[in-house]
């Protein structure tokens, strides 16, 4: 059987302290540069962009009737430095994520093995898509739908005047919050390249990582309800246990032992059938049904 994980000297490539270190400089330094390329192109169309960050803001506002609802400068230099500096910036980070997972995974495969350096296109793909991923999830669903709650709470007795600063802020810690944690699958598969945590570990500690979930989740709403909260919290359970089927995986083909693809189907065939089953009954008890658009499930 192909042994991905053989523990063997062939192919790792020796390298002193001190040829670390250099190679390490140059690796930032070719990240800073790809960035610095990124942060310029996107300078040029910092208003499209601009339109792109505020247009969650416009339909929250639309959501809670307000149509023509605009967000407010209250300083001389605020519209300058969100609108050519702050903006270009975060839009910079997302653009050049491909780029600087790649010179990450470059700094780190001389101290791989020969076959474990082969997992560098998969690493890439899967680290930069998560973090685009977990950006586009806040960004269309999870912000939108906060905004608008946070907005509408004092509907009808309090005039909503937001800064320009202010929903920039949220708009920050929203979308870069959410996509960070979305790598939370490639930390687990690091740690378990590294032999510092294993499946079976993860899954004894569910729990724990459960509850942090979803402490970072409430930090990252900014929201006092639980559908907001569990908006989050959802998706980054189920990028845990992703991690965790991953981490098995790994260690399966490093101890050479095969796929329990028959306990897997039985598995999943158990897991849907319950989740289909508490569909239903949701369904029979609250009087939900699937829409056509979203959200899919409705009344």
């Amino acid at each position: 059987m192909y042994d991905l994980f053989a523990d063997e000297d062939h192919g790792m490539l020796r390298m002193s302290v001190l040829d670390h270190l250099e190679e390490l400089r140059s690796r930032i330094l070719r990240a800073l540069a790809g960035w610095g390329v990124a942060f310029l192109l996107c300078t040029v169309f910092a208003h499209e962009l601009w339109r792109v960050v505020t247009a969650p803001a416009a339909s929250a506002l639309t959501a809670i009737g307000i149509p023509d609802g605009k967000l407010i400068q209250t300083s001389p230099f605020e519209a300058f430095n969100i609108l050519w500096v702050k903006t270009p910036f975060v839009a910079s980070l997302f653009l050049a994520a491909p780029w600087v997972m790649y010179q990450v995974w470059a700094f780190i495969a001389p101290g791989l093995y020969a076959r474990e350096r082969r997992l560098a296109a998969p690493f890439i793909a899967s680290t930069a898509g998560l973090f685009l991923g977990g950006g586009a999830f806040a960004y269309f669903i999870a912000l939108p739908r906060s905004l608008a709650f946070l907005l509408g709470v004092g509907r009808g007795e309090i005039s909503v005047l937001v800064t320009v600063t202010e929903y920039f802020e949220v708009f920050v810690n929203v979308v870069l919050g959410v996509a960070l944690v979305f790598e939370l699958p490639v930390l687990i598969v690091f740690l378990t390249l590294l032999r510092i945590a294993t499946p079976g570990f993860l899954l004894r500690n569910a729990r724990y990582a459960i509850l942090a979930i979803l402490i970072v989740a409430a930090a990252v709403t900014q929201t006092t309800d639980a559908f907001n909260m569990m908006l989050f919290a959802v998706p980054l359970c189920v990028l845990y246990f992703v991690g965790v089927f991953t981490s098995y995986v790994l260690v399966l083909r490093r101890e050479n032992r095969g796929f329990p693809r028959k306990a897997l189907f039985i598995g999943a065939a158990v897991f849907l059938a319950l989740t289909g089953c508490v569909v239903i009954l949701a369904g029979l008890k609250y009087g939900y049904h699937f829409m056509r658009h979203w959200p899919f499930p409705g009344r």
